[in-house]
């Protein structure tokens, strides 16, 4: 089995005109790269999970804003603007809910309107190609940080510590190292025995099962003493006493703290605060929207219901016409959380002051919020 950190998850091509993704729906049975440069192919790759990962979709943006510019045939600088403001508006509808998929289309937009004076069309594709490969490299180095600061919590309960995580907040979903599972990596670099000294359990994360194929089989290669249980054991698990602390990613963070996670994230949440167990977020600063006061602002992504009905069985396990809820994620309250650990620290509350000592702000925005 492949260490998931030797995978590549979004790149650029050595031709630098694909966008080259590793299909994520396809494991854990299967490793495969897909490569494109259609407008609709990359919008289809983000919505339906085949790059999946708040921090991932934002790497997948920037070169999918690149790749689509780089094929606009025009030396007028206004007419190149129109067009990328038009590749820029289309990528940004196909995940709604994950706040860097906007954040990395705005940045790479942002650069072309503040650069575009002075510079031809072909200058400034190799500018934006330019933005793209920093945001990658950029990931890399966040999500080392955060899992320096979550081993940090690591430490202070000791080796042979049990963690649990909800959905696949690992390598998978980054650039590389991940945020909710970084903590794990960076303690394996620190000589830590995934046998002895780690314990990871995976909710499965119905319905798309991204704990049981993804975090599982990251954690699994990766050498770590790894279980997968169904959502509905979390509960169990957490009052036998096996569970220390747990690590969940996000999607995007209200500037009071409350955040978008995969759906089942806050009945975790709720729990653990039931058994006095510690739950921090990993985010990258990037996911914290300081334009959003709470969790009542963010839109959440409802999902095609035959992923709940039909999408992993032989044969249908829903009535025909049964009325399905599906949606992508739930909030969880600021007031579950224990910690929000981004590339610059950890955040406590009240969040919103933790943020602004950090240096965190609003992003001036090119897209509009629907």
């Amino acid at each position: 089995m492949e260490n998931a950190l030797n995978l590549d998850t979004v790149l650029l091509a050595e031709n630098k005109k694909d966008l080259i993704i590793l299909d994520q729906t396809l494991l854990p049975n299967e490793c495969k790269y897909l490569t494109m440069n259609r407008a609709e192919d990359i919008w289809e790759a983000i919505y339906s999970l085949r790059v999946r990962g708040a921090p991932a979709i934002g790497v997948a943006g920037g070169y999918g804003y690149y790749v689509l510019a780089d094929q606009v045939e025009t030396e007028d600088m206004d007419t190149f603007v129109a067009e990328c403001t038009k590749i820029m508006e289309y990528l940004n509808s196909s995940r709604p809910t994950a706040v860097n998929l906007s954040w990395a289309l705005n940045r790479m937009h942002g650069v072309l309107l503040a650069e575009k004076d002075g510079k031809t069309v072909a200058e400034m594709k190799v500018r934006l190609m330019q933005e793209a490969d920093a945001i990658r490299e950029e990931d890399i180095q966040i999500s080392r940080n955060i899992g320096a600061y979550g081993f940090e919590l690591l430490e202070k309960l000791g080796k042979g510590v049990g963690v649990m995580t909800h959905c696949n907040a690992g390598t998978l979903a980054t650039a590389k190292y991940g945020t909710a599972l970084a903590p794990i990596y960076i303690a394996l670099e620190n000589g830590w025995d995934g046998k002895q000294d780690l314990h990871v359990y995976c909710d499965e994360t119905r319905p798309l099962l991204q704990g049981a194929r993804l975090s599982a089989y990251e954690m699994q290669a990766a050498g770590v003493d790894t279980y997968v249980q169904c959502d509905n054991m979390a509960s169990y698990t957490m009052k036998s006493g096996k569970i220390g602390i747990i690590f969940v990613g996000c999607d995007r963070v209200a500037a009071n703290g409350d955040f978008a996670n995969k759906i089942g994230t806050s009945g975790v949440a709720i729990i653990a605060k039931h058994y006095g167990i510690p739950f921090y977020v990993c985010a990258p600063s990037s996911t914290i929207d300081m334009t959003m006061e709470s969790g009542d602002e963010i839109r959440i992504e409802q999902r095609k219901p035959e992923e709940v009905t039909e999408m992993w069985y032989a044969q249908r396990m829903a009535p025909e016409g049964v009325g399905v809820v599906n949606p992508a994620f739930d909030v969880t309250d600021h007031s579950l959380v224990t910690g929000i650990i981004t590339e610059k620290g950890i955040a406590t509350a009240p969040f919103k002051e933790s943020f602004e000592r950090m240096g965190i702000k609003p992003v001036e925005k090119f897209v509009d919020k629907k």
